[in-house]
């Protein structure tokens, strides 16, 4: 990371000789002999020479230190021959008294005349205390005057506030007024096409009394879910539906009373979506776990998980220096706790980023602490390419999905390299001034990278123009881990701050902060599809986000089987996280060894 000085800004002081020079009287208004010819300030504390010559005590005393000769005609002097120069010092008190009393304010003026015994009659002091109170009564009216502006300002801009927020409450309200009476429509359709069900049911049925009883245990748990999480679901609807009036105006659409087939306004319709989806699940439940080499020994930690093209496979690395390779399939069907890999393959260093190739199925890339990126063949077993102009650690590594044979890694040298299975060389290279944690392509796009990085931002750089970012996200306030696509416009980040943060990477917008999951030192994982994001935690716990509600939405925790007394069960963490494509299903991994498929459930 770029170093900084150790030097912080000063403070602004105030300078000692100007303050003295305000109190002393002006140089233009005072005889040039009154000026010490060294500082050429009024004397201070004259000193006269035996050459006949002024100056400020300290002024010539210091000269004398360097040389033994007069400032002003170079004759020889010493400390012995210098005296005070008692008449100059008087005059310039009397200068100074003068200059104080011309400079005094009326009342000093007054108090020195009463001070000094000046003879006043009663009638002219009552003359004067009259003028005093007069004085008085106008300074106090003048301040209430200004005192009472400065309330009608602040009530006046209060009360635009507020009309503002009724307007703006009034609007909502017509919004939700619509769309409470779209809905009862909608829902009185419901209700006949499920009557008319109904009735064509009973007819074929042998009893004709059948009932059809739907159960409301769901609903009720729907309704609760949503409630508790009421204000960030008001919060989303009413941004969806002022978006898209916002969107209408724009693009010159003044009817924004246009329905969708439903009779839904867009806005509505969006946020119906999201409520939907949120409400659909409430827990996480595993459904597959496995576990593989010794328990408890620290080399077990998976520092990526990553599902192959077709969801077939998946592939594990981390600290123990192998990826692992695993089917699908195999680990939810078998029922045995430890699955032996379909492949395994041994690397020199320590593991720290996996990323499948989108087209080729059987290429995957790694990067490892030695700084090197690798592409492995799993077919084969072997390394088709290796990179080794990292200088330092690789911490991530990405395939670009519409340029498969690109690739695109990040270091702790500071430095962004983007590569070509078909080079032996990097292609192309970004500096930068901090370590680099993470970076992602734009699944959309060859050209867009997105690159989060020690100095607490995310940079999104165009490779056409590497010379500066296209924009840099700013809010996190430590390291950013990961970067992370939902889609091409969408971007998550992680960060060691305990927050994960949704930006808009077209509009250069920052959307919605997550909080609920701890993570202060660690890489704990993230991974998203096109509606959840999730991440791990140092609470040794999953947690998934909607994209549109800023608290979790599930989260489920692993337990420890201690059989060792001395480890710690609070130092384990979540490592590594990965959806299987836009499903419910998440693989997830901890610091323990222990790989969980966990499923989103009601």
């Amino acid at each position: 990371m770029g170093g900084e000085s150790s030097m912080g800004a000063l403070v602004p002081s105030v300078n000692s000789e100007a303050t003295t020079s305000k109190m002393q009287p002006p140089t233009e208004e005072l005889d040039k002999d009154m000026l010490c010819p060294i500082c050429m300030q009024i004397i201070k504390d004259a000193f006269l020479t035996s050459c006949g010559h002024s100056f400020c005590y300290l002024c010539i005393t210091t000269h004398l230190r360097n040389k033994n000769d007069c400032p002003c005609c170079s004759h020889y002097l010493t400390n012995n021959h210098i005296f005070p120069n008692f008449l100059l010092n008087k005059l310039l008190e009397r200068t100074y008294a003068r200059q104080a009393a011309k400079n005094a304010s009326p009342y000093e003026h007054l108090r020195q005349a009463l001070q000094q015994g000046c003879e006043v009659s009663v009638k002219e002091l009552d003359g004067l205390l009259t003028l005093l109170a007069e004085k008085k009564r106008k300074m106090e009216q003048e301040e209430a005057e200004r005192n009472m502006r400065i309330l009608l300002d602040f009530l006046c801009c209060l009360r635009k506030q507020k009309l503002d927020e009724l307007n703006e409450i009034q609007t909502d309200l017509q919004y939700i007024k619509e769309d409470i009476n779209a809905v009862e429509r909608q829902r009185i359709e419901l209700c006949r096409a499920k009557e008319r069900c109904s009735l064509k049911l009973r007819m074929f049925a042998d009893d004709p009394n059948t009932q059809f009883v739907t159960q409301s245990g769901p609903v009720a748990s729907k309704k609760k879910w949503a409630q508790a999480q009421f204000n960030d679901l008001q919060e989303c609807y009413l941004q969806k539906r002022r978006n898209w009036v916002r969107q209408a105006y724009k693009e010159e659409e003044k009817d924004t009373d246009i329905m969708n087939g439903e009779g839904y306004n867009p806005g509505l319709e969006d946020f119906q979506s999201v409520l939907t989806n949120f409400t659909r699940y409430s827990r996480l439940r595993a459904v597959a776990e496995l576990r593989h080499g010794d328990l408890f020994h620290s080399a077990n930690i998976v520092s990526s998980i990553e599902f192959d093209r077709d969801d077939e496979l998946f592939a594990t690395a981390g600290v123990s220096r192998r990826i692992k390779i695993f089917e699908f399939s195999s680990v939810m069907n078998e029922p045995a706790d430890v699955h032996c890999p379909v492949v395994e393959m041994s690397t020199r260093s320590k593991l720290s980023c996996l990323s499948w190739n989108k087209y080729t199925k059987n290429h995957i890339a790694s990067s490892d602490y030695e700084g090197i990126v690798t592409v492995w063949d799993v077919t084969t077993r072997q390394s088709i390419m290796e990179y080794e102009e990292h200088e330092k650690r690789a911490w991530s590594v990405d395939f670009s999905r519409t340029e498969p044979s690109m690739l695109v890694s990040g270091s702790d040298d500071c430095k962004v390299k983007i590569w070509c299975t078909q080079q032996e060389a990097s292609v192309l290279n970004i500096d930068m001034k901090a370590n680099i944690c993470s970076v992602k392509y734009n699944p959309g796009s060859s050209i867009h990278v997105a690159v989060g990085s020690a100095d607490h931002h995310i940079h999104y750089y165009d490779l056409r123009n590497i010379s500066q970012p296209l924009y840099v996200f700013s809010g996190h306030r430590k390291a950013v881990s990961y970067v992370k696509f939902l889609s091409s416009n969408e971007l998550a980040s992680a960060s060691t701050d305990s927050t994960l943060r949704l930006w808009d990477v077209r509009d250069n917008l920052a959307l919605r902060t997550f909080r609920g999951h701890t993570n202060e030192k660690n890489f704990v994982g993230l991974t998203v599809n096109s509606e959840y994001i999730a991440c791990g935690s140092e609470t040794n716990e999953v947690f998934v986000y909607h994209k549109a509600i800023s608290k979790p939405a599930a989260w489920h925790r692993f337990s420890t089987d201690l059989e060792n007394g001395e480890e710690d069960a609070g130092s384990y963490f979540i490592s590594a996280v990965c959806w299987k494509s836009d499903s419910p299903t998440i693989l997830t991994a901890n610091s323990q060894g222990t790989i969980k498929v966990l499923v989103l459930a009601e």
